[in-house]
């Protein structure tokens, strides 16, 4: 069963994107659950040492950096009876619940060895979820500002999934659960949610499959390397890194931070974080109307410089204070919900001039640069802020206690990493020629030839039926 596909203008029904934004309710808790709850709790309850935690996790996102361009080659010439990017999505859900399952559940003092496997598997299922569920996005909006709507309630669907994750920790506090206990919970309502979610949005959301003007069997590399090494593409690439590094190092380092430089216990920083979130929804959503406004790499360039101007306030000495903390992560979380909305929808409308270019599919290729970006910034977010914590004296250990010096040292260490690399994010689009008059000039020329392509086949079908109308008429004679 599919939902309504929208309006002849191009519109989507509201019903088609929310079952579409379904499968980004475990994407985005992945987010979360992942980065800024799992490396801690392995250094710090399951004793694993820091060094081995950062050194495989960078080690494992750098050797994953190649999955996403050889699954993008794959999900663009696939065919299946349900589809393509469906196809990848159903896919990608059972092996995405097993990784979860495995390193939430890990045991006591576990080796580099389990690390590694299970981080892998874990990083391939993402792989497979993110790049089909955005190729399926790109393909399913195609209007410049319809785009921007979609990612927009995409972000917006994902923070409630993302929230519920963040809750589990302070409800855990009323049932007397310890955090260990919490974090083990996320990983169980994971593995659970993430099955529900990708079926509702495999079987409710419609796929176009678009169709290659230029038929091909075989890997064209030369065509390949003209998708990767495209300016456009590029300048989004190092924008994403920047974008994916900046949070990804503070995420790294969030549950140290607040809870020993700013006194606040982990359920409450549990619930400024869940508050930073939840910021998303108002955020990704005037976002996407602000874009409307002023285009999206405007957009974008807005809110690096918010977003940075108010992290400074985390350095005001107020410890545990709560209504300051609201208001920096109320602050913060509107503004970085859009880092991703704005990336998502300019993709997909450079995609559209690849496929002008090209004559083929190759949206999958243009959101495989993007995942690269992730990967890297993934990498080296966990992969350089853990270790530097243990360079500068900081003790991460279940109930050691840090010197003053140490704890300075972290406060500087998680405020210059996002602040550095967010306004570099912002500086990448600065002169983005993308705009909506131009979107809609190539998306009217892929329509005029695809048109064009469709007719040919049109009218020899009828002059096949044709043929046999005659050829009846004479038998009847």
């Amino acid at each position: 069963m599919q939902v309504g596909r929208g309006t002849p203008s191009g519109r989507l029904s509201l019903a088609t994107i929310l079952a579409f934004s379904a499968a980004n309710l475990p994407i985005a808790a992945l987010g979360v659950a992942v980065f800024v709850y799992l490396p801690p709790y392995f250094a710090g309850h399951l004793a694993v040492p820091m060094a081995v935690v950062g050194g495989v996790w960078m080690g494992v996102r750098l050797f994953d950096i190649p999955v996403d361009v050889g699954l993008a080659m794959l999900m663009d010439r696939t065919h299946t009876p349900v589809g393509r990017y469906r196809f990848w999505l159903m896919l990608g859900a059972p092996l995405l619940s097993v990784s979860l399952y495995k390193l939430y559940m890990a045991p006591h003092g576990f080796g580099w060895g389990f690390l590694t496997v299970w981080l892998l598997v874990l990083y391939l299922a993402m792989s497979i979820v993110n790049l089909s569920s955005s190729a399926w996005g790109a393909t399913l909006a195609t209007l410049y500002h319809e785009r921007s709507r979609l990612f927009g309630v995409q972000t917006a669907v994902g923070v409630f999934g993302a929230v519920a994750i963040i809750l589990i920790p302070v409800l855990g506090q009323g049932f007397h659960a310890n955090d260990a206990a919490s974090v083990q919970a996320m990983g169980w309502a994971m593995a659970a949610l993430t099955p529900v979610a990708i079926a509702i949005t495999s079987i409710f959301t419609p796929e176009r499959v678009a169709r290659d003007i230029v038929a091909s069997h075989k890997v064209d590399w030369k065509e390949v390397w003209a998708v990767l090494s495209k300016p456009d593409l590029l300048r989004l690439f190092l924008a994403q890194t920047s974008l994916t590094l900046g949070p990804g190092w503070m995420s790294g380092l969030y549950i140290f931070f607040f809870t020993q430089a700013r006194g606040y216990s982990v359920q409450q920083a549990s619930l400024l974080l869940a508050i930073y979130i939840l910021a998303g929804v108002p955020g990704a959503l005037g976002a996407a109307n602000l874009a409307k406004r002023i285009g999206k790499h405007r957009t974008l360039m807005v809110s690096t410089t918010a977003y940075s101007l108010g992290l400074f306030s985390v350095l005001i000495p107020l410890k545990g204070n709560m209504p300051l903390g609201v208001i920096t992560m109320c602050w913060c979380g509107a503004m970085a919900s859009s880092f991703g909305l704005m990336i998502q929808a300019m993709l997909a409308d450079v995609g559209d001039e690849v496929r002008l270019e090209q004559g083929k599919e190759r949206i999958s290729l243009v959101y495989a640069l993007n995942g690269l970006a992730a990967k890297i910034a993934g990498a080296l977010s966990i992969g350089l802020s853990f270790p530097l914590l243990a360079l500068l004296g900081f003790n991460a250990a279940e109930g050691a206690s840090n010197t003053p010096e140490a704890i300075v040292r972290l406060t500087w260490a998680f405020i210059a990493g996002p602040i550095i690399f967010v306004m570099l994010g912002g500086a990448c689009v600065v002169g983005w020629r993308m705009d909506a008059r131009r979107q809609h000039e190539i998306r009217q020329a892929l329509d005029a030839r695809e048109a064009a392509a469709v007719a040919p086949a049109a009218l020899l079908v009828t002059r096949e039926i044709d043929f046999v109308e005659v050829e009846v008429d004479i038998s009847q004679v």
